[in-house]
């Protein structure tokens, strides 16, 4: 079974900017379409942002297009999620998974926490 663990949350003023980092164990991580999700408090987790498995092709929520960027390295099984010009809307805990479809395809991380706030 594949391990996720994220990495690069915290504390951060609106307008700040925080660099998430999720490693994969496992050699079949560049096979997958990973992407990275979050869970607000009282809310159900929603998708932020997928990437292919080549790095080709990105896709992102309305919410976070233009603020936030996916990238990933096969070689070190990592996915990377860059984010700018933070909101207090952002604060949530992240994640990242394997897409599949509605579907993750692997257990959970224990995600990283981003705290927008002033």
């Amino acid at each position: 079974q594949v391990q996720l663990v994220e990495s690069g949350g915290g504390l951060v003023q609106p307008g700040g900017s925080l660099r998430l980092s999720c490693a994969a164990s496992g050699s079949i991580f560049s096979v997958n379409e990973m992407a990275w999700y979050r869970q607000a408090p009282g809310k159900e987790r929603e998708l932020v942002a997928t990437i292919t498995s080549s790095g080709g092709s990105t896709n992102y929520a309305e919410s976070v297009k233009g603020r936030f960027t996916i990238s990933r390295d096969n070689a070190k099984n990592t996915v990377t999620l860059q984010m700018n010009s933070l909101k207090s809307e952002d604060t949530a805990v992240y994640y990242c998974n394997a897409k599949v479809g509605r579907f993750v395809k692997w257990s959970w991380g224990q995600g990283t926490q981003v705290t927008v706030s002033s």
